[in-house]
């Protein structure tokens, strides 16, 4: 029997997050956070309703990944992200030793890979999960966006 807990199952989870972000106004980026196939975080961008720039899904995930475990690591976690993380969310995760994180589209402009941002070294990243999902989430959105104004 298959495992179907695999990287498309939460990356699903994850893009219900951002659809949740997506109904708020915020741009739909959803993030989760696994542990042994158990989800502990989930969370999607707040900054608009937060009025916070730091309040990004990974961030949110972070804290609350480590309020349900305890500590400020996160080893042995996973954590799933619509899009590829930006600078200020790859450094946190750096600093919480997450073991993987899994993306789904790439940010070509302000993601981690092309702004060279170290991450931990024993972090492993993957992308291009459901990156054509999670991509068009984010076209839809912005489209929608400058329609209103």
């Amino acid at each position: 029997m298959e495992n179907m807990f695999d990287d498309i199952y939460f990356m699903k989870k994850a893009l219900q997050e951002a659809e949740v972000a997506f109904e708020k106004g915020e741009i739909p980026v959803g993030a989760i956070i696994v542990v042994d196939n158990r989800v502990i975080a989930r969370a999607h961008n707040l900054s608009e309703l937060l009025n916070d720039v730091t309040a990004h899904a990974e961030m949110q995930a972070i804290t609350a990944a480590s309020n349900f475990l305890g500590g400020k690591y996160l080893k042995n976690c996973t954590l799933y992200v619509t899009l590829e993380p930006c600078q200020m969310c790859a450094g946190a995760l750096y600093w919480s030793q997450i073991s993987k994180i899994v993306y789904g589209a790439r940010d070509e402009d302000r993601g981690c890979i092309n702004m060279k941002t170290t991450l931990h070294p024993k972090t492993i990243i993957e992308g291009g999960v459901l990156a054509e999902e999670a991509s068009q989430l984010l076209k839809r959105f912005f489209i929608e966006k400058r329609n209103l104004n």
